[in-house]
């Protein structure tokens, strides 16, 4: 079943919010959803999404490469499947990212265009994506975790999350080591039986500093503890801090290419890889780490901070890999995420459930986005 698009168009919308997402790095006040929809020359059609949640204008500069960059070097084009789509693509546009220092941009926009090709296939084949990729038919939802916790408001998030389906949930650290305890302390008193919590550096370590908190932190009974030191820091570097602590270490969402994820698996000291799909790599890539990180018996949990396209399809890839992985929820504010994928799959006692229509499930619509974050949000929002 080949390929050849006629059609590839981007919709940008941003959103304010009340409370912005806080990380070790900066905060990100507005959230902003980039999704593409192409159509073949037989007229099906797909749906994806480019990451692009930080900076918060950085959609602005993947719109454009998007529309005068990738989209004319696939339009007209023959792929014989999605992955060969996302080969040829990355091997056409390797220059122009090397000659423009748009390696990032340019993958992230290859790997939005990946996902809108799977689900344009899996629609075409009238299966889910999850069933497409290999899923058994049995699988019908995945573990999920509240993400995107910040630590001033993780108590009330917390009851939130729980209220609305979660049993795992994950606070942002390395804000100072005595205000990062606190908020783990507060937050092991408030746990329920069976609940677990996980922990977010964002890279927000030099190696000392790594090197005292890590210990401490671990000795929560953490689930993970996610990018404590930057992520190209030496192997040797995250070996050290894999011994010194009692709970695993978790990374991949800043890392890109076979080869470095191939080192990074082999290495072990990463227990919970965590590629984000849209970042590099689409379904083509992240599905071919996370089999060899299972393989390997290691823990893949897909990295995602975006809209619900995004989202389902990190739970339809997941699926697929099987393993003890959990779905990264984003829970903090964010109208993006229900308006543009509905009917948006609810949470229910820990586990996200699949959609069951063919490709992801949804079918975002720009004008019925519109109408909603219309009805939904007080503050102004636009497409």
């Amino acid at each position: 079943m080949s390929i050849r698009l006629a059609r590839i168009e981007t919709f940008l919308y941003r959103a304010e919010v009340s409370e912005p997402v806080k990380t070790s790095f900066g905060s990100i006040p507005r959230r902003s959803a980039l999704l593409l929809r192409v159509e073949d020359t037989d007229g099906a059609h797909g749906w994806g999404e480019i990451w692009c949640n930080f900076p918060p204008y950085s959609a602005d500069n993947k719109v454009r490469l998007m529309e005068t960059v990738v989209a004319p070097a696939a339009l007209g084009k023959d792929f014989h499947d999605p992955a060969d789509a996302w080969q040829t693509m990355t091997a056409r546009t390797r220059r122009w990212a090397i000659q423009g220092g748009e390696q990032g941009p340019i993958g992230a926009c290859i790997a939005g265009l990946d996902l809108a090709l799977w689900d344009m296939t899996a629609r075409r084949a009238g299966v889910s994506l999850s069933r497409l990729l290999g899923a058994s038919p049995d699988r019908t939802s995945v573990p999920v975790y509240a993400s995107g916790l910040n630590p001033d408001t993780a108590l009330e998030a917390v009851t939130r999350a729980r209220e609305a389906g979660f049993t795992a949930f994950k606070v942002k650290v390395a804000f100072g080591l005595e205000q990062d305890l606190a908020v783990l302390e507060r937050l092991n008193r408030a746990l329920h039986p069976g609940e677990r919590v996980m922990v977010d550096a964002n890279q927000g370590w030099d190696m000392p500093d790594a090197r005292r908190a890590v210990p401490r932190i671990a000795a929560f009974g953490l689930g993970w503890i996610e990018e404590p030191i930057p992520a190209d820091s030496p192997p040797e570097e995250w070996a050290e801090l894999a011994m010194l602590s009692a709970a695993p270490l978790a990374g991949g969402e800043n890392v890109a290419g076979f080869k470095d994820f191939s080192a990074l698996i082999a290495a072990g000291s990463h227990r919970v890889v965590q590629p984000d799909m849209l970042k590099w790599g689409g379904v083509t890539g992240a599905f071919a780490v996370a089999r060899q990180a299972v393989a390997r018996g290691l823990t893949y949990c897909p990295h995602w901070l975006g809209s619900g396209v995004g989202l389902l399809a990190a739970a339809h890839v997941l699926a697929a890999v099987g393993g003890p992985g959990l779905l990264e929820h984003d829970i903090m504010e964010n109208p993006l995420r229900e308006a543009l994928a509905q009917p948006f799959p609810r949470v229910r006692d820990g586990v996200f459930p699949l959609p069951e229509g063919p490709g992801l499930g949804v079918e975002p619509s720009a004008n019925q986005a519109t109408a909603w974050l219309l009805d939904h949000q007080e503050l102004s929002s636009k497409p």
